[in-house]
This record gives structure tokens, C-alpha cells and sequence, in this order.
């Protein structure tokens, strides 16, 4: 099973297997793929996404992908959601505050750190510029 979802997600050709684009949204991945910014993907722009995909899961470039090469990266996205699937679990304790096992809408909407950490000059509002800045920290932190 674990192969036909990977080759699933090459046959759309827009699989987000590095962590650049795992964190992206996708827009982010659209506006990648749209590499001369008209705001449309042409054919010849989702060809050149697939060949820069084929190149990343071709690891030995031989110019094939094999069965080692699509359980190296069914392997590489499994890491990457056991670790997603941590961090979510520890930010739902952290928002537990009464410790009962579940977050009240009052303890989520109560946890605004994100907020006071992107509002960089702490005029109570997110500018671009903090948003962008706070994206990029946390980017960063994920490579």
C-alpha cells in the first residue's frame, strides 16, 4: 500500500517530499511550479516540476526510480508525519492547562504565543514583514 500512495502522489505530479515543501501550503507549491509568475501552470511548467521530482526520487541517478529508491522516500514522508504527529501531540498537552486531557475552546483561544511572537514590535498587529520573518524561523527550524 505504501507504494501505490507514493506513486500516486507521482502520478500528480506535485508530491511534496522535502521538507521545504512539506511545510508549504499549496499555494506555496503552485507559485513554485509557476516558475514565470504568470499565475498559471503551463504544461511545459508541471513537466519541468515532474523532472526536478523524478531527479530527487531517482537518489542514484541511474535514470530510473526503483523499489529501494520509492521505500526511501515512503520511509522519508512516514518520518516526517510521526514528527508532525509529535509536535501536534505536545502542543495539545501544552494547551491542556487543566490538565484534563482535552483543550476547551477557552485554552485554545487562550494560547496567543504565536501571535505575540510574530508581532515583533509589539504594536498588536502582524505586518507582512513579521509574518515573513516568523515563516522563515520557523522554516528554518524544520530543514
Amino acid at each position: 500500500m505504501r507504494t501505490s500512495t507514493i506513486l500516486a502522489a507521482l502520478l500528480i505530479g506535485f508530491a511534496p517530499l522535502s521538507a521545504h515543501a512539506q511545510d508549504a501550503t499549496g499555494d506555496r507549491i503552485f507559485r513554485a511550479a509557476d516558475t514565470n509568475g504568470d499565475g498559471v501552470i503551463s504544461k511545459e511548467e508541471a513537466l519541468a516540476a515532474r523532472q526536478h521530482l523524478f531527479s530527487r526520487l531517482d537518489r542514484n541517478g541511474d535514470g530510473v526510480i526503483d523499489q529501494d529508491e520509492i521505500d526511501g522516500a515512503s520511509d522519508a514522508i512516514m518520518a516526517r508525519a510521526e514528527a508532525a504527529e509529535a509536535r501536534l501531540s505536545i502542543a495539545m498537552r501544552r494547551l491542556d492547562t487543566n490538565g484534563d486531557g482535552k483543550v476547551s475552546a477557552d485554552e485554545f483561544l487562550a494560547d496567543m504565543s504565536l501571535f505575540d511572537l510574530a508581532d515583533r514590535n509589539g504594536d498588536g498587529k502582524i505586518t507582512p514583514d513579521e509574518a515573513v520573518l516568523v515563516h522563515n524561523l520557523f522554516a528554518d527550524r524544520h530543514r
